[in-house]
């Protein structure tokens, strides 16, 4: 009886803990662009999800810029904007972690495939912008404890190339992944 009853205890709470509420639409747009200059909000395609859960496009924008709505699965709270030549690399690795491929083997892959060729990097600077916290408040149409970082990708750049320090200091620009072709400056502004 006990064999019975674990696999359908089981799989009543993977189905439970896999079901997300995903916000609606307009509250998926609306916390998505927070994280874009606020000049280039209303013209960006926003990407989020639809009730199943899965990625869709809820809005086409007709700027150079595409923004993500927070996963409703993921632990931590996160949207970002980012340059559309970066979409192939950004689908890539959410194809990635939909596989299972994480962290710094998930990294190690993309960053192979551009080397490669089979992944399109652009070669010239694309900015990211990743927008953080604890939630989003619909009422206030704000993101709670918000924290934004910018990305510069600048593939294959080094401290050389560039005169920044591969060490991180908040406020500064410091250059991550010297060398690769996910090489990037990171601008993190001091918490406050």
């Amino acid at each position: 009886m006990k064999q019975t009853l674990f696999p359908a205890a089981a799989l009543a709470l993977v189905s439970f803990t896999a079901v997300a509420e995903v916000p609606p639409a307009d509250q998926q747009i609306a916390a998505a662009t927070l994280a874009a200059p606020e000049d280039r909000r209303d013209s960006t395609t926003v990407l989020g999800y639809d009730a199943g859960g899965d990625l869709t496009t809820l809005r086409e924008g007709t700027n150079d810029l595409v923004c993500l709505a927070a996963d409703p699965d993921a632990e931590r709270y996160s949207v970002a904007c980012y340059h559309t030549d970066l979409e192939p690399f950004m689908a890539r690795g959410r194809e990635l972690t939909a596989a299972g491929v994480t962290g710094k083997e998930r990294a190690q892959q993309r960053l192979a495939e551009v080397d490669d060729g089979t992944l399109e990097m652009p070669r010239e600077p694309r900015t990211l912008y990743v927008l953080t916290g604890s939630g989003f408040n619909a009422e206030t149409g704000e993101i709670d404890d918000p924290y934004l970082r910018w990305v510069i990708y600048v593939p294959y750049a080094t401290p050389e190339s560039t005169g920044l320090s591969t060490k991180g200091s908040p406020g500064a620009p410091w250059l991550m992944g010297a060398g690769t072709a996910g090489a990037h400056i990171m601008i993190n502004p001091p918490r406050q």
